[in-house]
């Protein structure tokens, strides 16, 4: 780094969290660079093999993450529980804190130039290794994620609002813009894989035709469709102006339980749109009480503005005739 604080404005950051959230915002701002340099740099695209799940790495994938887990040894974090890596690793025995990280989410984009980022989640540590991570996502005490795109950001909470960073690209620091952000309540976007519409279930299809069905329908209002293929420029948009994201559980092998991982994406992305006046779920319930089955465990996951995040919900309380693709009424939501 060209300067020795990281972070600008240190006024909504608890004391005891500053460390962890410099070592961070310093790698962050190391893997920006990389990134902006991107073929320039060595073949970031690669694939290098696969992680536990059974995805394939790409080189920046393990890149970003042997960067963090080495930064963050001097930053009281004793657990460091990491989406590409099968264990959890103690860095420092001594260290107070517990840390859950996609050190590169939506890697598959590298190449094509969309925004992608790193998801972090913060916990006290307790003496054993995965009871530090299965646990209600709501004693989370930090979470956030940095996106590079056409400017670096970093979104975070500790519990009292959620705020906004932009990384200075002459400094290198990164400089608070917005202490409070909100989630609009009046954007008329969702965002979900239409690709996957005929392995849905009955609910998730009664939602999204409905919102196709535009001012004809249930609805009485017209929808755009988003899809980025990236979790942290999903958010980013849903903080910014608001809407809807979707990725349910479907009927193809492997997804019956969702697709995204609770631990390193759900839970850090609940806490931020929740503190920002936004909600998540599964679906059906808030995801901040549920605690991860296991370290890799995923979960459908549904989030933005609370009346779309709830009226997704709804449906799925609704008659079976009510959810059927030739029941085109449904009164219960209109307007």
């Amino acid at each position: 780094m060209q300067n020795e604080t990281p972070i600008r404005d240190l006024a909504h950051i608890p004391a005891r969290l500053r460390p962890i959230m410099a070592a961070l915002c310093e790698v962050g701002a190391e893997l920006s660079h990389t990134i902006q340099r991107g073929p320039l740099g060595g073949a970031l695209g690669a694939e290098v093999g696969v992680n536990t799940d059974g995805d394939g790495q790409k080189a920046l994938d393990v890149m970003a993450d042997e960067a963090f887990g080495a930064r963050l040894r001097s930053a009281s974090v004793r657990w460091y529980a990491s989406e590409e890596q099968e264990e959890v690793v103690e860095l420092d025995p001594e260290g107070a804190f517990a840390l859950a990280i996609d050190p590169l989410d939506g890697s598959s984009n590298i190449d094509v130039n969309v925004s992608i980022g790193t998801i972090f989640s913060i916990y006290e540590a307790k003496d054993e290794a995965n009871a530090s991570f299965l646990r209600p996502a709501q004693e989370q005490i930090g979470a956030g994620y940095i996106i590079y795109g056409p400017q670096t950001m970093l979104a975070t909470t500790f519990g009292k609002g959620t705020q906004l960073y932009l990384m200075d690209p002459d400094s290198r620091q990164f400089v608070l813009v917005n202490p409070a952000v909100k989630v609009s309540q009046s954007s008329q976007e969702f965002a979900i894989n239409a690709s996957n519409y005929r392995h849905w279930s009955k609910p998730v299809r009664a939602y999204i035709d409905d919102c196709i069905a535009g001012e004809e329908g249930p609805r009485a209002s017209n929808f755009n469709m988003r899809w980025v293929a990236s979790l942290v420029a999903e958010t980013h948009r849903i903080l910014s102006r608001g809407g809807v994201f979707l990725y349910p559980a479907d009927a193809r092998k492997g997804y019956e339980h969702g697709r995204l991982r609770m631990v390193y994406e759900c839970a850090p992305i609940a806490f931020v749109i929740e503190q920002a006046g936004g909600l998540a779920t599964d679906a059906q319930d808030p995801i901040l009480p549920q605690s991860a089955r296991e370290l890799h465990a995923r979960t459908p996951f549904v989030f933005g503005s609370p009346d779309k995040v709830s009226r997704v919900a709804a449906y799925y309380d609704l008659p079976e005739q009510e959810v059927s693709a030739l029941f085109g009424k449904r009164g219960l939501f209109r307007a």
